[in-house]
This record gives C-alpha cells, structure tokens and sequence, in this order.
C-alpha cells in the first residue's frame, strides 16, 4: 500500500526515482523515528532538509540571475528570500499534497502534523534533496522550477522583489483598485512558550484564506501567500 502511495506522488511531482529509498526518507519526519534507531544513515529528512535548503537557494538564485538581468543585488537578495520562504515553500507544498504522504510519529498525526506549514516547507527541501542526489542538478533544476517557480512568476512576476508575502499582496490589491486586506487570528493554540496561531486575510468579496505559523507575523505571511496563490488559480476573478 505504501509503494503504490509513493507512486502516486512520484506522478504529481512528475519525477521517477531511481533509488525510491530516498523520496521515503524525505517524507519521514524525525517523529516517526524510534528514538534507539541506530542506523549509519538517519533514517529521517533531516540531513536532507539541510542539503535541499542549499540546493535549493543555489538553483533559485541561478533563476533569478537569468530571468531579472537587470535588478540589482538587494532586488535578487529580497526575491530568493520570498521564493525559499517557509509561506512559500508551504504552499508549493499543498499543491503538491506533500502532507498526505508524510510519514509522522503519533505525537505529530495528533495535533495536525500534515498540515504545519514547517512540516510541509522541510518536506519540500528534503524532496528537493532527494531528486539532487538520486539524478543530479538537471533533474532538481526542472522540478524546482517545475513546482515552484514557474507559479511564483506568474502569481507576482517583477512584485518577487518586495520584501514579503504581505506587501507583495498588498500591491496586487491596489493596483487592482480594491480595499486593503484584512488580517485576524481566528485561532490560537499549544503552550505559551511553544503556540501555533491561525491568521485569516480577507478582503471582502474577493478573496478570504487563512494561514498557521509559531508566531501571529508568520501566520500573517502565510495566509497572504495563500491568498496570492487562490489569485493566481483564478478561484477569484
């Protein structure tokens, strides 16, 4: 049951592995890990999420240098920022459905692992990971451009170089004429010094979405970058 799950995904991702151990071990959260397991490779997707947070950053900077010849470093600096963001990754994530196929301790599957915006942003840097080293550069390249960031470009295009997920919203709406969003926590949850926060953007009759982050700044970022990508999938004229 489990190999035919990861051969659903395989067609979503639209990529093959070749040695399939590596897209299991890049859906297997730490959590799912007994704690004894003592095997000479770590058997989760951390070491992965570290090297795909690299390969990453390279291959998105490589983008941007050849698509935006003219902006300056600081443009370039702000736009990788944007696109290796965990609100981006997150929602490149869902569209994805990464959540579905996490592997997750029972800890994690209880208080809604599959659907935190850290989980599914690591998950995607160590699937980033996994496709480098099962085929090399070329076939990360592809994906991530793929999955990534052919949507970013055209969700935002030239508005990448604004700081963030906020004011990249913020701009769309005015250039459009329409109010400003609106920006709510609708839900809090966890211990004081470990809570998650559910931030809802509205902007009345176009557009409502709702984002989770550890903190109400990252929520709110979250939720914008949801907002852009319901934009861009024409849910709302």
């Amino acid at each position: 049951m489990r190999e035919n799950r990861l051969e659903e995904l395989e067609q979503a991702i639209r990529y093959r592995f070749r040695q399939p151990e590596l897209l299991e071990r890049a859906l297997t959260h730490c959590s799912a890990v007994p704690e004894d397991a003592t095997t000479r490779i770590r058997p989760d997707n951390e070491q992965l999420e570290y090297l795909g947070d690299s390969v990453l950053g390279m291959l998105v900077s490589e983008y941007l240098v050849g698509t935006f010849a003219a902006w300056s470093e600081g443009q370039l600096s702000k736009s990788r920022a944007r696109l290796v963001s965990a609100a981006s990754l997150c929602v490149a994530a869902r569209r994805l459905a990464l959540g579905n196929y996490l592997r997750l301790g029972k800890g994690e599957e209880k208080t809604g692992g599959r659907e935190k915006p850290a989980l599914l942003a690591d998950a995607f840097e160590a699937l980033v990971a996994a496709i480098y080293l099962d085929a090399g550069l070329p076939a990360a390249r592809e994906f991530v451009k793929r999955a990534l960031l052919d949507t970013a470009i055209e969700v935002e295009g030239s508005r990448l170089e604004l700081s963030d997920h906020k004011s990249a919203l913020q701009e769309l709406l005015q250039a459009r004429g329409l109010p400003s969003a609106r920006y709510a926590v609708v839900r809090e949850a966890g211990p004081d010094h470990q809570k998650t926060f559910w931030m809802q953007v509205d902007v009345p009759g176009l557009v409502n979405a709702t984002g989770v982050g550890p903190n109400k700044k990252e929520a709110e970022q979250s939720a914008a970058a949801q907002a852009l990508e319901l934009l861009r999938a024409g849910e709302v004229e």
